[in-house]
């Protein structure tokens, strides 16, 4: 039985990019503004530096790799002593940015008439800034009460203690190959893997389901239940168009409880 749907958050919920691009617009232009000597600096390079701390600190908080590559930015136009406030600057615009993908609000409404849903990320894309306050049973977020990154086996055993049931009647979702999908099998959940890229699937692995839009998660869903329930083996990857006809019925029942 499957009674609890957990959700990565950026990239998969949240449409980050675009949020970040305008964070380090943002940096570049008071860059400019601050100092000749950041003229003929680029977006490109600030998103370069990025790259170039993530490795060494790549399991540090989220907030604090992007100080680093901001400070080696500013670094670049003898601005160091003002990151501190081109930080406060970039987050600010950032998270003003961070919006839900359009198919995320009517999926999760949708969803929640069955499901406990959970937001378990390791970034610091809280919902409450991010267009997302509310709709979560539960919240999780990386190195708060020192909880590790995905894709740490501590992580996902939070998620399940979070939830309160057993692993197995768990689905993990998100856009990571070895974060959400890998990792949360070994950790005894399901996984679902949206692919909105349309990338080839990685060898070694085999996602429960794989679906393009968060628009074909509740028939995903519906067909891992009918298979969970032992009403037909679906294979390696759901059929969403053959759940269709079981979720008409679903999304009838999650209107009513929503009105």
């Amino acid at each position: 039985m499957l009674t609890t749907v957990v959700f990565d958050a950026d990239e998969t919920l949240l449409d980050l990019r675009p949020a970040v691009t305008g964070g380090l617009v943002a940096v570049l232009d008071e860059m400019r503004r601050r100092t000749p000597a950041a003229a003929g600096l680029t977006l490109a390079e600030l998103e370069s530096d990025w790259d170039a701390v993530f490795g060494e600190l790549k399991a540090a908080p989220v907030m604090e790799i992007r100080r680093a590559a901001l400070a080696r930015s500013l670094a670049s136009a003898a601005l160091d002593t003002h990151l501190d406030e081109i930080a406060d600057l970039f987050f600010a615009r950032r998270f003003a940015l961070t919006r839900p993908f359009p198919d995320v609000p009517p999926a999760l409404a949708t969803l929640r008439g069955r499901y406990t849903l959970g937001f378990a990320t390791n970034g610091n894309s809280r919902t409450e800034r991010c267009g997302l306050a509310g709709e979560f049973a539960f919240e999780l977020y990386a190195h708060e009460n020192g909880l590790p990154k995905k894709p740490a086996p501590e992580f996902y055993a939070a998620v399940v203690a979070a939830a309160g049931v057993p692993a197995g009647q768990i689905v993990y979702v998100g856009d990571s190959w070895e974060h959400d999908v890998v990792a949360p099998q070994r950790a005894g959940l399901r996984s679902v893997w949206l692919n909105r890229l349309g990338l080839p699937r990685p060898l070694g692995c085999t996602p429960d389901a794989e679906v393009a839009s968060m628009a074909d998660l509740p028939a995903a869903l519906a067909g891992l239940r009918v298979d969970a329930e032992g009403a037909g083996a679906l294979g390696a990857r759901v059929d969403v168009a053959g759940a269709r006809a079981e979720l008409e019925g679903f999304t009838a029942i999650a209107d009513v409880q929503l009105a």
